[in-house]
């Protein structure tokens, strides 16, 4: 699932490709991805005559804003938006399709289909689900150290699985996860309250500069993802746990460990991270 570096660089490239494109009509292939409103009449209907006006990002979710809507998309696993001519041929793995009076189109592929739209007027998407219960940003002023450090102190639970939980801090998923932790040199099975002062201190700054320089090498291309343009993120070259099960730790040497920390795969170094 791209994390909040490779949805960042997706919208960066999306707002090159589409920013003030006029839509001229709307294709649904997939109904279940429309989750908001419940006819994709509706959804289809009211994005006719609608200009892209800017592209925003709330954690791992894109928001597409339009002369008075809000397009909430959550690409999950697989989904990929690319820019088309519209006289392209169209695979069975795209599931929507916005047209612009231009003749390109922007399309939505998703080949496990568990991608997600939620349309609503400007102004209303962070009221309802699913942005309304999300936490604060980690690369804007809104993450802050104190209530970092208050809401860790409350969770019983690993820090791994702390920090996974899109209501405590959004974008983070299981690779800037290891990462941040690695760097911080926290044990992923550590607990949450157990963590002192100093060491929430170094994680705060840790989850910051991870996130930071993933975004500045265009994140990491793990599988399948590519940004809008086809173009391989390049951070993966910079990991130093994630994916690197058996090698050296390049710190200490040490062989990295994988294991599974709250249902999911999890690599540290057992020297550096104890």
């Amino acid at each position: 699932m791209p994390e909040l570096p490779e949805v960042e660089t997706i919208r960066r490239t999306l707002l090159q490709l589409i920013m003030g494109k006029k839509i001229q009509a709307v294709s649904v292939y997939w109904p279940k991805i429309i989750k908001q409103p419940d006819e994709v009449e509706q959804f289809s209907d009211a994005l006719i005559g609608q200009t892209i006006q800017d592209i925003g990002r709330r954690g791992k979710f894109l928001v597409f804003y339009t002369d008075i809507y809000a397009l909430v998309s959550h690409l999950r696993m697989e989904g990929r938006y690319t820019l088309a001519q519209s006289e392209e041929a169209v695979d069975k793995h795209t599931h929507v399709i916005f047209h612009f009076i231009d003749g390109t189109e922007l399309r939505y592929r998703d080949v496990r289909k568990f991608g997600t739209m939620h349309l609503f007027r400007k102004g209303e998407e962070f009221l309802s689900l699913p942005l309304s219960q999300l936490g604060p940003e980690p690369l804007e002023d809104t993450f802050d150290l104190i209530e970092f450090k208050n809401k860790l102190a409350s969770k019983k639970r690993n820090i791994k699985s702390v920090l996974l939980d899109q209501t405590v801090l959004v974008g983070l998923g299981n690779i800037y996860v290891d990462e941040a932790l690695f760097k911080a040199r926290i044990h992923p099975e550590r607990m949450a309250q157990s963590l002192s002062d100093e060491e929430t201190n170094v994680l705060y700054r840790s989850i910051i500069e991870t996130l930071s320089e993933a975004v500045k090498k265009g994140g990491s291309t793990v599988r399948t993802y590519v940004n809008s343009q086809g173009e391989m993120g390049m951070f993966q070259l910079e990991h130093n746990v994630y994916g690197r099960k058996g090698e050296d730790c390049k710190v200490c040497g040490s062989e990295l460990i994988k294991t599974v920390v709250g249902g999911r795969g999890t690599v540290f170094c057992p020297s550096c991270q104890n």
